[in-house]
Formats: C-alpha cells, structure tokens, sequence
C-alpha cells in the first residue's frame, strides 16, 4: 500500500469541500478497492476496524460491526446462529460461515439504525458474508482481504459504486494522536488500554459467579463501548451486542436507550412477531419499520396505518402486559458502561432486561448504593478500573 494522499468526496456536509485524508510520512494504511469514500466513511471505516480487530484479538472469533456516525449500532462475534436468530435476521435457508454470522448478528441487532450501516469485518471477506452485505443498504465495508469471488459480488453494489476499502491488519499508528478543535490542536495518548478478561476479576458483589459466556459477552460490551460515542452503555448476550446507547449526557439515558433497543431485539423473537405474514413485495427495511411500528407502546394513527398495511392480514397488537410476560424470560444479559454509574437507577432499568452480569470502573461517590442494587437484584457486578470514554 504506497498511497499517501487521497480525495474524498466531501467533508461531514457536501459543503464542506475540499476534503482529504493523508498521512504526513510514509503511506496511508488502506487502499480504496472500489468506490469513493467521504469524510464521515472513513471516521466510520478507521474507528470500526480497531472494533472488530480488537474483538477478534480478545476473543479468537471472527467479528463484524454496523457502524452508523462512528458508533456501532450492533458488533458481534462469530457465534452459530440458532433457528429464531435466522428468522428474525432475515438469514433462513443461507450458508454462513463464522464471519457471515457475525456480521448477521451485528446487523440485526438494531435492524432500523443499521439501514445505510459501515461494516467491518476483521478477517477475510468470505462469499457467504459478501452475500449477506450484498443484500442490505450499506455505504461500505472495510476488512483486512477480500476474496476474489467476494469481492467481484461487493464490486457490483450500488451500480458498481460500493465503497470497499482494504486495510493493512498490522499497521499500528504512533502512541500519540492529534485533532485540530476551532484551529486548535489537541494532542493526548492514543487510547491503547487493551479489553481482556483481567477487567473482570474484581467482583465486588454478593454474587460472585460469572461463566464463561457471560465474560464472553462483557468483553464483547466493553470493545463496543470503546469505540462508541459517550455517554455510552451496551447490553450483550449470545456473543453479540443487543442493545447500545450512544452519545447522551446522562448516564441513566443511555441505559433507557440501550435496554429499549435490547427489548425490541427481544420482542422480535416473541410468536406473534415471528407468526406476522408481509404483503408480496415488502422490503426488509420496510418490514422492519413495520415491526418497530407493531412494537410500539405510543402508537399513533400514522404508524398505526403503517404496520397495518406492511403486512397481508392486520395481526392483533401484543398487550402492555403480553410484552412485560415475555420480557420477563430474558436473562443471562451483560451490561457495560463506559464510566461509573452515580446512581442505582441504571441498575434498576437493567434489571427490567434481563441483565445479570455488569462491568464498569467504578470510584464513584455512591458506588456503594450501586452494588446494593446489584446485591438487591442479584447481578454480579465488576470493577474493571479503566474508563473508556470516546469522543
């Protein structure tokens, strides 16, 4: 890879020309295959490839994320896909490698923010996860290969101007980092604190019991909140991230946003859900918009009339109480925040999703009414020491 400089298309806003990427000595990190990437593409490209690299470095599984303005809306690692997973994710009756099912997982975690989604994908593009791209409203996708048969069917998305970009898998950029604020440089350690299992040691609870899945699932929470805009809290089960919240100021907001997106994953996979029959002709997206509609508890005439004319026979609405029954029934969830908790009433709100498992890095004031809450509850909460704030 000899690039040094190239143009991109704009910057943040068509207006913002002229824009480029370049790279003050040697050579840019990446090659663009096909396509023309933007600004925000790449912000989306660079800061979910060290998403997915550093899943893959933690875990020894394939990872993927969906990536919309430089947060993930789902990442995940390449866990097998049980039969309701592959419904609810639109992959019934395909071939999935390991990568492919990671990349299903990420993509149909939060199905409505991934439309027009940045994918990474930490190993090789294989043809069954080139496939699964091919079929979704995607902007562009960043690996460290690609294989011939792969590429030649992500080359042919968007009329031939899907944006495909190759990045070198062992390139390191240099301890300190730099951003220019209102003409002001800033300059600060890059954040190289590397997710393992040593964040999880400190249980500080009553409960002490944490299996191996659910540690699977909070290092998988906590790479995610690294590259996620803060505030930021996400819930994780099964190997991939079910629900995240971004970018609020306040920290019991984010839980709200978080577990609101981890219970519509769950009600995806309620019967009446999984039983609604689409009219011939509805797209994934819009059946996806459908179903949110469906979900609803505010429900107003407008998104009533569209759920009600996505699907072939009008499907009688899951009650307030239906929903709270079937809810109910999640659990094992892992939850992780970025920075400590100052208040209970995240752990509360948690509770109410199934989470069982929390890590963040405690040294807040009331961090002893936070692990009363958990002890209340019954989670196993840990003390990882490390904030991850993103910006």
């Amino acid at each position: 890879m000899s690039n040094q400089e190239i143009t991109l298309r704009y910057g943040f806003n068509p207006h913002q020309k002229p824009a480029r990427a370049y790279v003050e000595t040697g050579a840019l990190p990446f090659k663009v295959l096909n396509g023309a990437p933007g600004y925000i593409n790449l912000l989306d490209a660079l800061n979910s490839w060290q998403l997915v690299r550093e899943l893959k470095q933690a875990l020894d599984l394939p990872a993927a994320a969906s990536f919309k303005h430089v947060s993930p809306a789902g990442a995940a690692v390449g866990v097998p896909l049980n039969d309701t997973l592959r419904q609810i994710y639109f992959v019934e009756g395909l071939e999935l490698s390991l990568l492919a099912a990671a990349y299903a997982r990420a993509r149909g975690a939060d199905r409505m923010s991934s439309f027009g989604d940045w994918v990474a994908l930490s190993d090789e593009v294989d043809v069954p996860t080139a496939n699964l791209i091919r079929r979704e409203v995607s902007d562009g996708v960043i690996a460290p290969a690609y294989a011939p048969d792969a590429l030649d069917i992500l080359r042919q998305k968007r009329g031939g101007r899907y944006t495909i970009i190759e990045i070198d898998p062992d390139y390191e950029p240099e301890e300190m980092e730099t951003r220019q604020v209102f003409g002001i440089t800033l300059e600060q350690r890059r954040n190289d604190a590397r997710v393992s299992f040593d964040m999880l040691q400190n249980v500080v609870t009553r409960n002490q019991e944490v299996p191996d899945a659910a540690k699977r699932d909070l290092v998988v929470a906590l790479v995610a909140l690294k590259y996620t805009q803060s505030n930021s809290i996400c819930l994780a089960l099964d190997g991939q991230v079910i629900g995240a919240g971004a970018g609020q100021q306040s920290r019991i907001h984010c839980t709200r946003l978080a577990a609101s997106k981890a219970d519509v994953w769950y009600l995806r996979q309620h019967p009446a859900v999984l039983g609604l029959k689409s009219r011939e002709g509805l797209s994934r997206p819009e059946r996806d918009n459908a179903i949110d509609q469906y979900l609803r508890d505010d429900l107003t005439g407008v998104a009533e009339k569209i759920w009600q004319e996505a699907f072939a026979e009008i499907p009688r609405r899951l009650s307030p109480q239906e929903k709270r029954e079937w809810l109910d029934g999640m659990d094992g969830v892992s939850l992780a925040s970025d920075a400590f908790f100052p208040f209970r009433d995240s752990i509360e709100r948690a509770s109410q999703s199934g989470v069982e498992y929390v890590v963040q890095p405690g040294g807040a004031l009331r961090d002893d009414a936070v692990i009363e809450a958990c002890d209340d509850y019954g989670m196993a909460l840990a003390f990882s020491g490390v904030r991850l704030f993103h910006h």
